[in-house]
């Protein structure tokens, strides 16, 4: 295997690099320097000017206005705009429901949602996990009831992250309660304007507001929204469940952290040297960007899967895994290479230095990952009996 870049994907990184460095605005570039929460408006800002130069969706197909880059093109253009630090585009549209709707969606779902979901003028959000039905997903409670051309949506769905934010939630509803759990469940597009849903966002540990609650009471939602067929839509969640577990793989944010564990031991000093010259910290460095570089090239495997045309398998589980540790071991590193910096959670400016300003908060808001997207117990599961038939 030959890693290094031919001069044509060397010069399309030059591309990448130049354009971030015009397009990226500079209020968005000096949070990113600092990295910085975004808030959902400047993220919109940042999808829109992507969408112009063709590059929201890297891995949709040309047909639906994908800009036909290969595997590695993909992961150029994913990994110049994580070392930018530049907003990363919500995932619930262009990474989940998008392809999902690629897939399976019927020729009037593709020309309604496709063309808006890329412009980002329709945002989207997952209406999978419930109160008691999360890693358990094939448990989910909330009903759609048939009443001829439509159905009668009643439930409750939690962890819809940034649903105060979107236009529309994919959400899996179950249309035949007799059946056995995995088999009466249907995918179905909810619009969130629809009288009867009711949106109320939570703050996390962290202090932000991901996440939500949404309440369905006796919502009314066409049958032109279901997304494959009535009780079929389990095959389109494992799908969906592919394309996202290999998007959380967190490949992004971990470098993105490393790099910041890095700049902390340059900056923080231990008696008469910094914290960088110290050979455990050094090594511990090293061991943590090992295992990026290894995680990196599985999902770097699976992309180029996805470019052959195969669907994300069970082997997406094992990125999932993987990621969502090591992003939680490299936080952690961070928290103690700033010592008593740390325990500024929600830090004035000027108390701790800016690049260090966000770790306590999203140390905390990594915690999930281990649970959302299917927590880890789940995902060894699906590796136990799809991979090593046990």
């Amino acid at each position: 295997m030959d890693l290094a870049y031919s001069p044509e994907h060397s010069k399309f990184r030059d591309q990448v690099r130049g354009f971030i460095a015009e397009a990226l605005p500079r209020h968005l570039r000096a949070k990113a320097e600092t990295d910085s929460h975004f808030e959902h408006r400047e993220v919109m800002e940042w999808h829109r000017i992507l969408y112009k130069k063709g590059w929201a969706a890297p891995n949709w197909p040309v047909a639906f206005g994908g800009p036909g880059l290969d595997a590695t093109s993909r992961f150029i253009l994913h990994d110049e705009l994580e070392r930018a630090n530049a907003p990363t585009l919500s995932p619930f549209g262009l990474g989940m429901v998008g392809p999902a709707i690629i897939q399976f969606g019927s020729d009037a779902q593709k020309q309604r949602f496709l063309p808006r979901i890329l412009a980002g003028d329709e945002v989207w959000c997952q209406g999978y996990s419930e109160p008691n039905a999360g890693s358990d997903l094939a448990s989910l409670r909330t009903s759609a009831v048939d009443a001829g051309d439509h159905f009668v949506v009643q439930g409750q769905k939690t962890w819809t992250t940034h649903a105060q934010f979107a236009n529309w939630i994919f959400c899996l509803v179950r249309t035949d309660p007799s059946a056995k759990k995995q088999a009466g469940i249907t995918f179905l597009l909810i619009d969130l304007t629809t009288p009867g849903v009711t949106v109320k966002p939570f703050l996390t540990i962290g202090g932000t507001l991901a996440f939500a609650e949404t309440w369905f009471d006796n919502a009314v939602v066409p049958k032109a929204n279901v997304v494959g067929a009535i009780d079929g839509g389990w095959t389109v969640a494992k799908a969906l469940l592919g394309h996202e577990r290999t998007g959380i793989a967190a490949v992004g944010p971990i470098g993105r952290v490393i790099r910041k564990c890095k700049k902390i031991a340059l900056h923080t000093r231990s008696g008469d040297r910094a914290l960088i010259e110290d050979p455990v910290v050094r090594t511990r460095l090293a061991r943590l960007e090992i295992r990026h570089r290894s995680l990196q090239m599985a999902n770097w495997r699976a992309l180029a899967g996805a470019q052959l045309g195969h669907a994300p398998g069970p082997e997406s589980s094992i990125l999932k895994i993987r990621g969502a540790e090591l992003v939680q071991q490299v936080y952690e590193f961070a928290m103690e290479l700033m010592g008593h910096d740390a325990l500024a959670w929600f830090p004035d400016p000027g108390v701790i230095p800016d690049f260090e300003a966000s770790v306590s908060s999203l140390f905390l808001y990594y915690r999930a990952t281990t649970i959302y997207g299917g927590s880890n117990e789940i995902q060894r599961n699906i590796i136990a009996k799809h991979i090593l038939g046990l």
